[in-house]
């Protein structure tokens, strides 16, 4: 580390910090469009008359929940640049512990939310099936995608992933080096990629259902990435308790 080039490390944290912003604000983002008159449609395509007041297009939960991998990315990102603030033996003692304690939190925070897309699909899902009334139901919370608006966010996430890989590369090409880091990058640009894919591959009133199954992929990468980093962080706490026993005393 060096010969870590500062200015591209920081500006690779900036754009890894936008993109989690992106994501998790990805909600007031995107949706919020009166869906009424596309739900009256197709109660008229179903022969069904249904008095509707004012629908609003769901924002969806893949791009939301793809900021649990990139808090990844962030935290890993963060630590880089900490190595240069702190000195290696306090960079060292605190790197374990906190990241003991961020993957603890990434996991509970994946799990719970993997529970609620669930069981919003599989709502989702028996609505759609439950013809006609169950199938109204369904259009009226899920049946109107803002697939426009969702493209035009994912590929503002994209460019922001490809900016902060970029940046390390020009801050330190050895990061190259870096399984885990080339694995993590690998991960969250394939999972913006096959997200913006699902939106595109089925009509518009099943997208809903679509991205609710990739909000459910993308909580089970991002437990398995907390237990990578559950299991990483043991060695170096174990590490830093080793190096404090043996530190004379007085």
């Amino acid at each position: 580390m060096g010969d870590l080039r500062k200015p591209f490390l920081l500006l690779a944290l900036v754009a890894v910090t936008l993109v989690v912003l992106v994501e998790v604000g990805s909600s007031l983002l995107t949706g919020g469009g009166d869906a009424t008159g596309a739900l009256r449609a197709g109660a008229v395509d179903l022969g069904v008359e249904v008095d509707a007041g004012a629908v609003s297009e769901p924002s969806g939960r893949g791009t939301s929940y793809l900021a649990l991998i990139d808090a990844v990315a962030l935290w890993t990102t963060g630590l880089f640049c900490l190595s240069v603030v702190l000195p290696e033996r306090t960079h060292g003692r605190i790197q374990g512990v906190a990241t003991l304690i961020f993957s603890i939190l990434l996991l509970l925070g994946s799990l719970v939310l993997l529970i609620i897309a669930f069981v919003e699909l599989t709502i989702m899902v028996s609505l759609f099936l439950a013809v006609p009334f169950g199938t109204l139901a369904y259009l009226a919370l899920w049946g109107f995608f803002p697939v426009g608006e969702a493209s035009l966010l994912l590929g503002l996430v994209l460019v922001l992933k490809l900016v902060w890989v970029a940046m390390l590369l020009l801050a330190q090409p050895r990061f190259l080096q870096n399984k885990g880091l080339v694995l993590l990058a690998l991960t969250t640009l394939l999972c913006t990629v096959v997200l913006e894919f699902l939106h595109r591959l089925v009509p518009v009133v099943v997208v809903s259902i679509v991205d609710d199954v990739g909000a459910l992929v993308f909580a089970i990468v991002a437990i398995v990435w907390g237990l990578v980093l559950l299991i990483g962080s043991i060695p170096a706490i174990v590490k830093s308790v080793r190096v404090t026993a043996a530190l004379p005393t007085r």
